[in-house]
């Protein structure tokens, strides 16, 4: 983990000298991460691909700027793609977690039939109405958490807030969705 992060702040310190192959090794290294994130924010595959472009672009522009005493740069692209996702919804006005034929694709099993399937479809669309109803604080968390998979340091750093503030998002956040599936007899 340690010679992983040496080995990124060597390609951010040659990328800051101008070295494009050094950005473009970053960017193949977080372009998936970035992009599923983004991905579960938007409501199409096209639109999280255009948004991900934009963060790296912006990320070439303001590597400069980027101050490894400050942030890890995985936390500095998380905070351009949070950014980036927020001026996407200024210009849209609204927000929809649209990923239901992806994450049921992940979820198929070969051996499943018609109506597990469908009963799997009709989890994830409550699911994705639950998260919906969370505040924009607790939606992000959990995506941060559970979808990208970020641990809570890294998630503080992103949102700004403190880990003890993360936890207690997650912790509100999980509760809210465990009461909404309660109700259902889901679990």
């Amino acid at each position: 983990m340690k010679e992983e992060k040496e080995k990124i702040f060597e390609l951010v310190f040659k990328a800051k000298k101008g070295e494009e192959s050094a950005f473009e090794k970053l960017y193949y290294h977080y372009f998936v991460p970035i992009f599923r994130y983004i991905f579960f924010r938007v409501e199409t595959k096209e639109e999280a691909e255009d948004l991900t472009q934009k963060v790296f672009l912006k990320a070439w522009e303001g590597l400069r700027s980027f101050e490894r005493k400050t942030n890890s740069f995985s936390s500095w692209l998380y905070k351009i793609a949070k950014n980036t996702i927020v001026d996407y919804y200024k210009e849209r006005k609204n927000f929809v977690l649209k990923a239901e034929t992806e994450i049921l694709n992940k979820i198929k099993d070969k051996k499943s039939d018609p109506l597990e399937i469908a009963k799997k479809k009709e989890m994830i669309d409550f699911l994705k109405k639950a998260i919906e109803e969370l505040t924009p604080d607790q939606k992000e968390v959990i995506v941060l958490k559970f979808i990208n998979d970020l641990s809570n340091k890294e998630i503080a750093k992103i949102m700004g807030k403190t880990e003890e503030a993360i936890r207690a998002l997650q912790y509100r956040a999980l509760l809210s969705l465990r009461e909404k599936f309660k109700k259902l007899n889901l679990l």
